[in-house]
């Protein structure tokens, strides 16, 4: 592939509610330029973008992919984004490394709560953004109801740039806006020119002058004119068109059928005419050097730098860095230095991705994407020269909250499982791997459930190795809530030396649920000799790893010996640890013990008229509401008290009762004695644990 100048360039991620038809426009696209010889679709599972095995078995997108198309001299990479939420992290990403976006929405389901989303995002990144309605060669869809809901939820933003033209129901041309004019399709991307209907005239007149509004109030000069009834350009609405789309003042309405070539020639032409290059976004980073900003802005003639805002980790295509650079021009021998690691590696390759395929070229220069093979690096680093080390800000993406235990199928693959997770946890930075050692388990965090399953097949598929999920244990803890005073005598005799052991101990709450025991000695005249102390503390600390009520750890007791004897023959550290032990189990259970419940601050933020059922739905989940107040989206953000218990699966449930507009996050809050119904199903539950240490 040619290399292109930073203001021939234009990145362009494609956003959306999943099954918009993102893919398929990408697909249109890669065809319509001669990338791709062949026209492929998402049911036959050859299309470029979703290349992936599990991507063509599920018929949707996971990952995020590059399609660098040339359209008029310019190139236009790309970048295809999964649609569905739990995939969320590929589509921030995207958006990190965009210079604009379209969002896809589709003709037949309408604005949904991923195009919202994605408008969302644009916000984040300050994208210039435009929409693109597809499915329009279906026969019911209306154009029309799509551009009120955009209009009624964006206002006077919105500006539709072409219609549909139909006959006897069938989409067989549109009406360009701009020109005033009406076009049929012949075939593919070939068009003929035609009246503009007269039932189309009422709309073409109403989005004109949404149009000219915009234009007239870029200048006062054309405003002068607006107001005196003069006509502009089709030159003069085109330059004005490009200055409110980069400041985000205009977001431009096209439309088509993809799978059809229909309106996709005109949306690149639209893509390389409106949208701003490299040269037009602002870029900075900090320098290690000076430890003042570096303003890279993607000017070529300054040191050479990068971000890397995606890994690839496969082990058939191997690993690559997908990187964006910055400022200067990054060239196939390169030396490059990453400030965050302190290392320095040599660029053997540089290439450019068409969907799994590498192409290899020379350079790159700032402003383009690109990718290197086999980089020492991970996704958010920088790459800059030694000589001047930057450092660029990471995006931010979204947490994950669901989470599952997992185990490995075979007995023995737990290595092999653990090296898999880490190499998908290099390309996915929304999975997380968690030893929770005090439960004995490990536990999986994705952005929903399918993500979960979607990871475990891929650890089939790619890896090799079988794991299962499985409800996860909550991390409940003991207490005692009075005081109790109890002997133990520990004594064995068997021929020779035997075994002997004598406490009287006191056990009582300490007041710290953070730490598992205080221990105290009072004796006096020797009863107990201070060298089996240690032995006495060493019971104590094993018997609150495993609580004698229902097998949890043990938090905030006091401990005191105060008494007991020994036999100056018999008695040994063993025989004073296994005295101290029998204490423990007879004190504990003596001392009115409790289960503690961990307990989350839990955050939801959804649409107004959902708050009814998620509050009745956090009163089920025996959650305690503290506060509603709304933010500045036009959400109520509900804050509440829930017990971690009752978190499993509220993710799942959460988007089925708000249609996946709501979100939510959590941290831990503190423990709290758990309701005696939920005590005593733990006890019946964990029963068995109480006579086996290991689960």
């Amino acid at each position: 592939m040619d290399v292109f100048r930073t203001d021939r360039i234009r990145n362009v991620v494609l956003l959306g509610h999943g099954g918009a038809g993102k893919t398929s426009l990408a697909e249109a696209m890669a065809y319509l330029s001669g990338m791709t010889s062949r026209l492929g679709n998402v049911t036959d599972g050859n299309t470029v973008s979703d290349y992936d095995k599990e991507e063509i078995k599920r018929k949707f997108s996971i990952a995020t992919s590059v399609i660098p198309v040339v359209w008029d001299k310019v190139k236009v990479n790309v970048l295809d984004t999964p649609g569905y939420f739990d995939f969320v992290g590929e589509a921030e990403e995207a958006a990190s490394a965009a210079d604009c976006a379209v969002i896809v929405v589709s003709g037949k389901a309408g604005v949904q709560v991923g195009t919202k989303k994605a408008w969302d995002l644009c916000e984040r990144y300050k994208l210039p953004r435009m929409f693109f309605v597809t499915e329009m060669d279906v026969d019911d869809v209306s154009y029309r109801d799509v551009v009120e809901e955009l209009t009624s939820l964006y206002g006077k933003r919105i500006a539709p740039l072409h219609f549909p033209i139909r006959e006897n129901g069938k989409f067989i041309g549109y009406v360009n806006v701009v020109k005033k004019a009406g076009r049929r399709y012949i075939e593919k991307d070939k068009k003929e020119e035609i009246p503009v209907p007269d039932y189309s005239q009422e709309y073409l007149d109403k989005y004109r002058e949404t149009l000219l509004e915009a234009v007239a109030e870029t200048s006062e000069e054309f405003m002068d004119r607006y107001f005196a009834g003069e006509e502009f350009s089709v030159a003069e609405i085109s330059a004005a068109l490009s200055a409110n789309v980069w400041d985000g003042t205009l977001v431009p309405v096209c439309m088509g059928s993809p799978i059809n070539l229909q309106g996709v020639k005109i949306l690149l032409d639209d893509i390389c005419g409106y949208f701003p290059s490299p040269v037009d976004r602002v870029c900075t980073g900090i320098s290690q050097k000076t430890n003042e900003l570096f303003e890279a802005n993607y000017d070529f003639a300054i040191p050479k730098s990068a971000y890397i805002f995606k890994s690839l980790v496969d082990p058939f295509i191997g690993k690559y860095s997908f990187i964006k650079v910055c400022s200067g021009v990054i060239k196939s021998d390169d030396a490059l230095y990453n400030a965050e690691t302190g290392q320095e590696d040599k660029i053997n390759k540089l290439y450019v991705m068409e969907g799994a395929k590498p192409v290899e070229v020379s350079e790159l220069m700032a402003g383009d994407i690109g990718a290197i093979g086999k980089l020492n690096a991970k996704t958010g680093d920088t790459l800059s020269t030694k000589a001047n080390p930057i450092i660029y800000p990471r995006a931010v993406l979204s947490t994950p909250y669901t989470y599952k235990r997992y185990k490995a199928v075979n007995k023995g693959d737990e290595d092999k499982i653990s090296q898999a997770l880490s190499k998908i946890m290099q390309e996915d930075l929304t999975i997380r791997n968690v030893n929770d050692a005090e439960n004995h388990q490990t536990l999986l965090y994705g952005m929903g459930e399918q993500h979960l399953e979607v990871i475990t097949s891929i650890l089939k598929d790619k890896y090799k190795v079988d794991m299962e999920l499985s409800k996860p244990k909550v991390a409940f803890k003991e207490t005692i809530r009075k005081n109790s005073d109890v002997e133990a005598k520990y004594k064995k005799q068997s021929g020779g030396h035997g075994q002997y052991g004598h406490v009287k101990m006191r056990f009582e709450g300490s007041g710290d649920l953070e730490t598992p025991y205080v221990f105290e000695q009072v004796v006096v005249g020797g009863a107990v000799p201070k060298n089996y102390f240690p032995a006495v503390e060493k019971g104590l600390a094993e018997s609150v790893q495993k609580g004698p009520l229902a097998a949890y750890p043990v938090v905030g007791v006091k401990a005191t010996l105060y008494d007991g004897s020994y036999h100056p023959v018999d008695s040994s550290e063993l025989a004073f640890k296994m005295a101290t032990i029998q204490a423990f189990k007879k004190g504990f259970m003596d001392a009115s013990p409790v289960l503690l419940e961990p307990i989350v601050s839990l955050k939801v933020v959804v649409p107004d008229s959902y708050t009814g059922d998620v509050m009745g739905d956090l009163n089920k989940r025996r959650g305690r509401v503290l506060g509603m107040n709304p933010d500045h989206n036009g959400n109520q953000v509900i804050e509440a008290d829930v017990p971690m218990l009752e978190i499993y699966g509220y993710s799942t449930t959460l988007r089925s009762m708000t249609g996946g507009s709501g979100d939510f996050s959590y941290e831990f809050a503190r423990y709290e004695q758990a309701p005696s119904d939920v005590q005593a199903k733990q006890i019946e539950e964990r029963a068995s644990k109480l006579t086996s240490l290991e689960e």
